[in-house]
């Protein structure tokens, strides 16, 4: 699905080539004034009232405890080195802490070129907190982070029956009949 609407770029464009070190600004603060084209679903401030702390790096973020995440809401259980790792190359990420558990709820993430592109990933939600808002708050700041980096190609994959939960975020499935595809190293059955 891609993300369609009218995103600008930021106003202040800085052309400098850096080709030795790769830096994700990761740790930016955003007004509580939404940049998106529509306000967010619920407040920080709300999100907080309710005993949850939104976060927007890896730190605190227990590994092992986003596994059981994966596996609860049926992603196969990975290897927590290799989890590291992907968040290392991670562009921008949002997860919601319980308070009361210090333990993340609520996690998304997305990868690219940190210019035209993005791909949002592993978006999860603990199926105990399922229903009251936590996906759709990260998936919303994490569009946000993107949309004011100046990325207006965003695109996800997602399981058919939860298309609907994205569709109101205005993503689309093949816009203008562009089509996804993915390398596969199944045969082919003759």
């Amino acid at each position: 699905m891609l993300l369609r609407g009218n995103i600008s770029p930021p106003l202040s464009l800085s052309l400098q080539l850096n080709l030795t070190t790769r830096t994700h600004p990761r740790n930016f603060t955003l007004s509580s004034r939404s940049s998106l084209d529509y306000p967010l679903s619920i407040s920080d401030e709300a999100l907080e009232s309710r005993g949850f702390i939104l976060r927007r790096t890896a730190e605190g973020l227990n590994l092992e405890a986003l596994n059981k995440v994966f596996v609860a809401v049926g992603f196969p259980r990975r290897d927590p080195e290799k989890i590291r790792v992907a968040l290392e190359h991670t562009d921008s990420m949002v997860w919601v802490e319980q308070r009361k558990s210090q333990k993340a709820v609520a996690f998304a993430r997305a990868t690219g070129d940190g210019v035209f592109n993005a791909i949002i990933w592993d978006v999860v939600v603990d199926p105990s907190f399922q229903g009251i808002g936590l996906g759709k708050a990260v998936v919303e700041r994490l569009i946000e982070d993107l949309v004011v980096r100046g990325i207006s190609n965003i695109a996800l994959y997602s399981e058919p029956r939860v298309l609907g939960f994205y569709r109101p975020l205005g993503f689309v499935s093949d816009p203008d009949g562009i089509r996804g595809m993915v390398y596969s190293r199944k045969q082919k059955r003759k």
